[in-house]
């Protein structure tokens, strides 16, 4: 893809930023572990393995912390203190505290996704139970919708899907939601809510002045965002939780892209003194 990509534009690359989904140590570029993809990644030297194929100097970040570096250096967020939440097969975060991107140990820092949610909830991919991500994700708001559906109480999406568990999925939900299906709206609120909450604990935890919310499940529109800023009115009250934007960002489907420019940019500029 670099070669042919390089070919069309007639631009060689000098280097590259790499976003993965799971934990990975930026400083040796290996991933650690990989929750959503078989095998887990345990150990992968990533960084290494792509240097070795592409002669260009690879940078390794975990994907949600990518689209949060890619927020904050492209996008509207000119604030010092962001939460970006990554909503879609997973659940990923990114903080940035006094404008730096906090990654924390192993590069760990933001994984808003696995914070317990339910003490003896569902079991998740990371190990844990009852993680936001669990019960909240793509994934597990499609499972809801073929659960109200085999329940009967979802006529608009059995049309949707011709009764096909296999078809149902968030976006399909949010029309028949839409459509009058009140059940599946019940669904789409309830996971809303709880992703909610989970940024609600977020903001307790770190004082962040701006949410911004990414992924495929914001194709949900207000059906997602609403619920979500209703629940972090309802929790917050350490201080004034009106100062607090919630939205999503207007880079789209490009922000964890633009995040992997700046991440390449950033490094590339750092080990060669300063000079880009």
């Amino acid at each position: 893809m670099l070669h042919r990509v390089e070919a069309e534009s007639g631009v060689s690359a000098r280097s590259i930023g790499l976003g993965l989904p799971g934990l990975v140590d930026p400083r040796t570029g290996n991933s650690l572990f990989l929750p959503n993809l078989p095998g887990n990644w345990r150990g992968v030297p990533v960084s290494a393995t792509l240097r070795a194929q592409t002669s260009r100097e690879v940078y390794l970040l975990n994907d949600a912390r990518m689209a949060t570096l890619g927020e904050q250096v492209f996008g509207q967020s000119r604030v010092e203190n962001l939460l970006v939440l990554t909503l879609g097969t997973g659940i990923g975060g990114g903080v940035v505290l006094d404008g730096k991107l906090c990654l924390g140990r192993f590069g760990g820092a933001g994984e808003i996704g696995h914070q317990t949610m339910e003490m003896d909830g569902p079991q998740c991919n990371c190990g844990n139970r009852g993680c936001l991500e669990a019960l909240a994700s793509g994934p597990a708001l499609a499972a809801r919708g073929v659960e109200v559906m085999r329940a009967g109480k979802a006529p608009r999406l059995a049309e949707l899907t011709a009764g096909d568990p296999a078809r149902v999925n968030p976006p399909l939900m949010a029309e028949a939601a839409r459509r009058g299906d009140e059940a599946v709206r019940a669904a789409i609120t309830d996971a809303a809510r709880l992703i909610g909450t989970g940024v609600a604990n977020a903001i307790a935890i770190t004082g962040i002045e701006r949410v911004v919310l990414v992924g495929g499940l914001t194709g949900l529109g207000d059906l997602l965002l609403a619920p979500i800023r209703a629940a972090v009115r309802d929790r917050i009250h350490m201080f004034p939780s009106d100062g607090i934007e919630i939205c999503f960002s207007a880079l789209g489907d490009d922000v964890a892209v633009l995040g992997g420019i700046a991440l390449a940019a950033q490094r590339d500029k750092e080990s060669n003194g300063g000079k880009l």
